[in-house]
C-alpha cells in the first residue's frame, strides 16, 4: 500500500511561509483590565511534569482577547485569502482520536504511547475525521499547528496569547480557583470535556462527542466561551516545567527557547481518569509542528 506517510519517522523541517497582506479577524473581542493576579496552581491539582507551581503574581496591562477559539469560518476566510496550506495538509496527514476516525479514512498507526491518536492521511482543518469528513463553520478550527496560527496572526494583525494572557483570561477576574465559573463542576455541564470510561466509551452526555460550537456553555465574567474544555488551545510561549520559579512579575513571555510550544486549556478529551487538565491553571505542550483533532488557538491584541 502507498502510505501517505509515517507518523513513526516524524515531521521533515518546513520551509517559512510568508503571509502577504492583512485579512479581517471578525471574532468578538472581550476586554481584559490590567491587573495584577495569581497565576498557577493554588489547589494542588497538577502534576508535577506539568509545572503548574508555585503559584506566583504576575503583572499585565489591559489587552483584548478573542470571545472564542478562531472558528473554522475564520480560518477559511484566511486560507481563502492567502491561499494557505497548512502543516497537516503539507505532510498529508494529522492525528485523529480513534472514536472519531472517519470509517473510509486510511490509517497508517498510532501515535507511540497514545494508541488513541491514529495517523489518518487526509485529515486536516478543513476534514477533521478524514478526507471524506467536512469541518462545520461554527466550531473551532482543529488540526492547525503552531506555525498554522502564527501565519494566521499574521494575516489577521494579531498574536497568540501569552500563557499569562491566557490564565488570567480564562479566570475572569476570580482568583485562584479551579474552573472559570468556579471552584467545582456543577451539575449540569459547563465544559465539553469526555463522559464515561476514557478512551473506549463516550456516552455524550454534555452533547457531544467531538468539538462544541464555539460559542457553546456560559461564558465566563469576562466573556470567554470555552476556555476549558472543547479544544486545547496554542499560547506564543515555548514550555519549561520549570518556569514559573523564575517568572518575572511583569508581563512574562516564557523561556527564550524551547522544544516545544505552551497549550492550555484541555479539551473534549480531558478526563479525571486520564487529563485532569481541564482547569485555569492546567498546562501542557506540543511541538510547533504538530497537529490533532482537538487543539485549535485563540488570538490577542494590545
Amino acid at each position: 500500500m502507498n502510505h501517505c506517510c509515517s507518523p513513526s519517522a516524524g515531521r521533515p523541517p518546513r520551509p517559512a511561509v510568508e503571509i502577504v497582506g492583512r485579512g479581517p479577524h471578525r471574532l468578538p473581542q472581550v476586554s481584559v483590565p490590567g491587573q495584577t493576579f495569581a497565576m498557577g496552581d493554588a489547589s494542588g491539582d497538577g502534576v508535577r511534569p506539568d509545572g503548574e507551581q508555585p503559584v506566583h503574581p504576575v503583572r499585565l496591562p489591559a489587552y483584548s482577547i478573542d470571545a472564542t477559539t478562531v472558528t473554522v469560518a475564520d480560518f477559511r476566510a484566511f486560507v481563502s485569502g492567502t491561499g494557505y496550506r497548512t502543516e497537516a495538509e503539507a505532510f498529508g496527514w494529522s492525528a485523529v482520536f480513534h472514536l472519531a476516525v472517519e470509517p473510509s479514512a486510511e490509517v497508517i498507526g498510532s501515535m507511540a504511547g497514545t494508541p488513541w491518536w491514529l495517523g489518518v492521511c487526509g485529515a486536516d482543518w478543513a476534514h477533521p475525521s478524514g478526507p471524506g469528513s467536512v469541518a462545520l463553520d461554527d466550531h473551532p478550527v482543529v488540526h492547525v499547528s503552531w506555525n498554522d496560527a502564527h501565519a494566521y496572526c499574521a494575516w489577521a494583525g494579531r498574536r497568540l496569547p501569552t500563557e499569562a494572557e491566557w490564565e488570567c483570561a480564562a479566570r475572569g477576574g476570580k482568583p485562584s480557583l479551579r474552573y472559570p465559573w468556579g471552584h467545582d463542576l456543577p451539575a449540569e455541564w459547563a465544559c465539553n470535556i469526555w463522559q464515561g470510561t476514557f478512551p473506549t466509551v463516550n456516552t455524550a452526555e454534555d452533547g457531544w462527542v467531538t468539538t462544541a460550537p464555539a460559542r457553546s456553555y456560559e461564558p465566563n465574567d469576562y466573556g470567554l466561551y470555552q476556555p476549558v474544555g472543547n479544544v486545547w488551545e496554542w499560547c506564543a510561549d515555548w514550555f519549561s516545567p520549570t518556569y514559573y520559579a523564575e517568572s518575572p512579575l511583569d508581563d512574562p513571555s516564557g523561556p527564550p527557547v524551547g522544544a516545544a510550544r505552551v497549550i492550555r486549556g484541555g479539551s473534549y478529551l480531558c478526563h479525571d481518569s486520564y487529563c485532569n487538565r481541564y482547569r485555569n491553571a492546567a498546562r501542557s505542550s506540543n511541538t510547533p509542528d504538530s497537529s490533532t483533532g482537538n487543539t485549535g488557538f485563540r488570538t490577542v491584541a494590545r
